[in-house]
């Protein structure tokens, strides 16, 4: 089995052709219709991955997102017909790590998932030390630990989502190198780049909250106009 999944979704249809497509590519799926259903059903550590409807009866996919990520870094890819730039946002910045646009490919579907549980199992990996130990990285008042995931600013813990990591570390240890976006989103979402400028946004915007002092003058990570990012001049 690849992976157990959660699928909220409150059309049967799309709940039923989505389960039976990702069951015959070799995952098992647990599918609820509401927001409430959801909660209940959840268990952290009980799903590699949950696939989530914005469009939900009870409880709305957004708070839904909110409250899983209180307790979970799993993975979760947001399915929904709501494709404006907004309801992205708003879905990446509550946590989210994909958005995939009603309708999609099937195709497209079960390799956003086999890539999103395969960088997580990565991530989990490294946690329980099967990657080979690593030093702290420290870039101004920042410190990062690859080992533990963990950045720390003034001794005070930073939470991080597992790309928001990816993204800081990227840039410590290569601190003169340029990424555009494209460079971005295939070494950190490991896909192609479809020239969807929003989701990198927002990473990026969401990133520089945490981090930085002043994120409309960012320090650490800095933007050079019409090319990309680099780690900013300490």
């Amino acid at each position: 089995m690849k992976g157990n999944l959660l699928i909220i979704e409150d059309d049967p249809e799309i709940s039923d052709m989505v389960a039976d497509y990702l069951e015959k590519e070799g995952y098992q799926s647990t599918v609820v219709h509401d927001g409430e259903q959801a909660l209940r059903q959840f268990v952290p550590d009980g799903f590699d991955l949950v696939l989530l409807d914005l469009m939900l009866p009870k409880l709305n996919g957004l708070e839904v997102l909110r409250r899983l990520r209180e307790q979970s870094r799993v993975p979760i890819l947001i399915l929904s017909a709501k494709d404006g730039e907004v309801d992205k946002a708003l879905g990446l910045r509550f946590g989210a790590d994909d958005y995939i646009s009603k309708p999609f490919s099937p195709i497209e579907l079960a390799a956003r998932v086999e890539a999103a549980i395969r960088r997580a199992t990565q991530y989990s990996n490294a946690d329980n030390g099967n990657e080979p130990e690593r030093q702290l990285l420290s870039v101004g008042e920042l410190i990062i630990d690859p080992n533990n995931f963990k950045v720390l600013k003034k001794n005070k813990e930073i939470k991080l989502t597992a790309k928001e990591f990816q993204i800081l570390k990227l840039f410590v240890q290569h601190p003169t190198r340029v990424y555009t976006k494209a460079m971005l989103y295939q070494l950190v979402w490991d896909e192609e780049y479809y020239h969807d400028d929003n989701v990198i946004n927002v990473h990026m915007r969401r990133l520089r909250e945490k981090i930085e002092d002043d994120p409309s003058n960012p320090r650490y990570i800095c933007t050079l106009w019409g090319i990309g990012y680099r780690l900013g001049e300490q």
